[in-house]
C-alpha cells in the first residue's frame, strides 16, 4: 500500500484539489482506504491509475453532495463576509487616524515661528533644495540649514506624542 500512496499521492491530490478547490487531507485519506479495502475487486482489465482515479473522482462527488461541504462552504462565505466588514472598517479607523494625524502636524507647523515654518514648508512640502530655498528667502545656505534644523526640533517636540 505504502508504494501505492507514493506513486500516485500527487495524482491523488491533483483530483481532489481540481474538484474541490483544496488540499482536503480528510478526502485523500478516504481514498487510500477505499483503495486498501477494494484492493481485491481491482481487475487487471484497465490501469491501476484509472481506477484508482476512479475512486478519487467518486469520493469528491461525495463530499460535495455531502452536508459537511455545504456547512463549511457557508462557514467560508461567512467569514469572508465578516473579514470584508472588518476590512471596510479598519479602512475607515486608518483614514481617520491619518486625518487626525495630518491635523496635528499642520497645528504644529502653525505654531512654528514665521522663518521657521516658511523653511520647513519649502523643503518638506515642497521638496526644494537648500540653494533653492536661499534664493528665495535671500538667506546663506547655512542659515536655511540651520532654521530647518530648528523646525524640526520644534515639530519633534510638538509632535512627541504622534511620533
Amino acid at each position: 500500500m505504502k508504494l501505492i500512496i507514493e506513486k500516485y499521492k500527487y495524482n491523488i491530490k491533483k483530483i481532489i484539489r481540481k474538484m474541490t478547490g483544496s488540499n482536503n487531507e480528510d478526502i485523500e485519506q478516504e481514498v487510500y482506504i477505499k483503495t486498501w479495502r477494494n484492493i481485491e475487486k481491482y481487475k487487471e482489465k484497465g490501469k491501476f491509475k484509472n481506477w484508482i482515479n476512479t475512486i478519487t473522482v467518486n469520493i469528491c462527488r461525495d463530499y460535495l453532495r455531502s452536508n459537511t461541504f455545504k456547512q463549511s462552504k457557508n462557514n467560508i462565505q461567512e467569514d469572508e463576509n465578516i473579514l470584508q466588514i472588518r476590512d471596510i472598517k479598519s479602512d475607515t479607523e486608518g483614514q481617520l487616524l491619518r486625518k487626525e494625524r495630518i491635523e496635528q502636524v499642520i497645528k504644529a507647523i502653525d505654531k512654528l515661528k514665521p522663518k521657521l515654518r516658511e523653511v520647513i514648508v519649502m523643503y518638506e512640502m515642497k521638496n526644494m533644495t537648500y540653494e533653492e530655498i536661499s534664493k528665495l528667502t535671500g538667506c546663506p545656505v547655512g542659515t536655511v540649514k540651520s532654521r530647518l534644523y530648528n523646525a524640526r526640533k520644534e515639530l519633534s517636540t510638538e509632535l512627541k506624542d504622534l511620533l
